[in-house]
């Protein structure tokens, strides 16, 4: 039998915890725990990695994600040097499957929300006026205790279950059934990769960080994140593209070097066949709909 990703986050005289962040960055270990997660980002950038897939997120990315599904919100770099003066802001609640008691998801009464949950082990984000409602809610459920809050966690599941405004985000056929210390070596990958992604980086170097042999390394990544060590910094790349596409002050070749890429036209390639626009378009289409 495996170990345990890691210790529940709930102490055994709650029945589940809400917190609010305030601190200079997001904790940038890529971790998984035994709880549903709800979270909602008010201030901050960086790159979303939940299992398989990876997003830039800024504030008002809200997300659930179910147990054991391994996850991390990178603060941008910026964010690590304190001279920057910037910080992060939002609220997060953990809570078991059973925070009503042993069976009660099983009962007639919570068919829907079980659902939502079973739904959430592939992680969900939340997008349209459920994220805005849910947003509201989680602000509201923080200055609450007891019973009310219970409800009022309830309400935001209640809401949520009926949203056809959920967005499902790991593929199908991702899975993740290691044991806890696998998240410090990754960790440490992911963290290095976000550091020196705008350069060129080998699949020599990484491996040897982790005093592995290329062939080693090549399949533990795969078996972790569900793609190639290349094709998972392509998609860092891209996500950081992404993200610097939406600033107007930055033409296309700007973002292109900004994000590792060597040449303009592959930067152009890659971009079209990952996301299906070409990064001027993407940048015209972002800007008018804003």
């Amino acid at each position: 039998m495996k170990d345990p990703l890691q210790k529940s986050r709930i102490p055994d005289n709650k029945a589940f915890v809400i917190r609010e962040m305030r601190d200079p960055f997001f904790d940038k270990q890529w971790h998984a725990h035994p709880e549903y997660q709800l979270v909602a980002i008010l201030r901050g950038s960086g790159t979303r990695y939940i299992g398989d897939h990876i997003k830039p997120f800024k504030g008002g990315d809200t997300v659930l994600t179910g147990p054991g599904l391994p996850h991390v919100w990178r603060s941008d770099n910026a964010y690590f040097d304190p001279a920057n003066g910037l910080d992060i802001h939002g609220i997060v609640i953990y809570f078991p499957e059973d925070f009503l008691g042993a069976g009660s998801m099983e009962k007639e009464e919570f068919e829907e929300i079980s659902n939502l949950l079973t739904r959430a082990s592939r992680g969900l984000e939340i997008t349209g006026k459920t994220n805005q409602t849910i947003t509201a809610l989680m602000k509201e459920m923080a200055n609450l205790k007891g019973v009310q809050s219970i409800i009022k966690l309830l309400e935001i599941l209640h809401v949520l279950a009926e949203s056809t405004e959920l967005l499902t985000i790991t593929q199908v056929n991702y899975s993740y059934n290691h044991p806890a210390s696998e998240k410090d070596r990754m960790g440490d990958i992911l963290d290095y990769i976000l550091r020196n992604f705008k350069e060129k980086i080998t699949l020599q170097e990484v491996a040897s960080l982790v005093n592995m042999s290329e062939s080693a390394f090549s399949r533990y990544f795969k078996s972790r994140v569900n793609k190639s060590f290349s094709d998972f910094l392509g998609d860092v790349r891209i996500s950081n593209a992404r993200k610097l596409l939406q600033d107007e002050d930055l033409n296309i070749s700007q973002v292109c070097f900004e994000s590792g890429f060597p040449t303009l036209s592959n930067f152009n390639k890659q971009f079209k066949d990952r996301i299906g626009k070409t990064p001027l378009n993407y940048k015209k289409e972002f800007i008018e709909h804003f």
